[in-house]
């Protein structure tokens, strides 16, 4: 086996995370969260016996109290299976195009969310970093603006790869084809720009307006991840199922580490 899949199948009371959160262990390491602290140590250890002795698959009830020196008081429920990789989320889908220094940074913030879904396009299999999250499909599309037709009509889209040519394409794409959301990175003078080039195009300019432009928050600033961190609070606020955000809605208050 390669590792040990985590996920918290229940929560009582006060917990740390959500239903549904996920960790993958290894002997060597581990990736996502189920909440820190000493129940993900605790849960860490019985992964790592479990492969040591080739057990594959446990269930086990968590008290987050006096036991493990939390204060949280609620309970957990875990189940642990042998796996290849964290599960694929099945939540809202996020199509990012581009994989540059933006594409790498959204990603990275976005993709430990539940309730997210993502799509990773760009044009060229090295120009995505060596190492993916498991959660995200990666897709190679010499001509990006044709794999629009496959989106799902309910995807929200940022657009931000490394030519205007390909955004203003992918802008068009999705115009014609449907979206919940689409977001475009630039700034004001090339938002101006798409705009008169998308009305030329055919499009109304009621449509063109559902598109964001500059994405993000403009106060902090252009750094990558002070953009990501930008974009993806609007979408947590304003656009992804509530689950994304606080995680199941039957969970009690307990957010960070217990």
């Amino acid at each position: 086996m390669t590792g040990i899949r985590v996920t918290v199948v229940a929560t009582r009371g006060s917990a740390p995370r959500e239903a549904g959160a996920q960790m993958f262990v290894t002997a060597e390491g581990a990736r996502g969260t189920i909440g820190g602290g000493a129940l993900e140590w605790e849960a860490m250890a019985q992964a790592r016996r479990m492969l040591a002795e080739g057990v594959a698959r446990a269930e086990r009830r968590i008290s987050l109290g006096p036991g493990l020196g939390q204060c949280c008081g609620g309970a957990v429920e875990l189940r642990f299976e042998a796996a290849e990789g964290l599960k694929r989320s099945q939540g809202a889908p996020l199509w990012v195009w581009g994989a540059g220094h933006v594409g790498r940074a959204l990603v990275g913030v976005l993709a430990p969310l539940p309730g997210v879904a993502i799509t990773w396009i760009d044009t060229a299999e090295d120009r995505f970093p060596p190492q993916v999250p498991d959660a995200v499909t990666r897709l190679v599309a010499a001509d990006p603006p044709r794999l629009m037709q496959h989106a799902p009509r309910d995807a929200h889209h940022l657009i931000l790869t490394y030519s205007h040519d390909i955004d203003l394409a992918l802008c068009d794409a999705a115009l014609g084809h449907g979206f919940a959301g689409c977001g475009l990175i630039g700034s004001a003078t090339k938002w101006a720009r798409f705009r008169s080039r998308l009305a030329a195009m055919g499009h109304g300019i009621a449509e063109i307006s559902r598109i964001d432009c500059p994405i993000g928050d403009p106060s902090l600033g252009k750094h990558p991840q002070a953009i990501a961190v930008g974009v993806a609070a609007r979408l947590l606020k304003e656009h992804m199922p509530k689950e994304a955000a606080d995680g199941d809605s039957a969970r009690e208050a307990g957010h960070g580490e217990a």
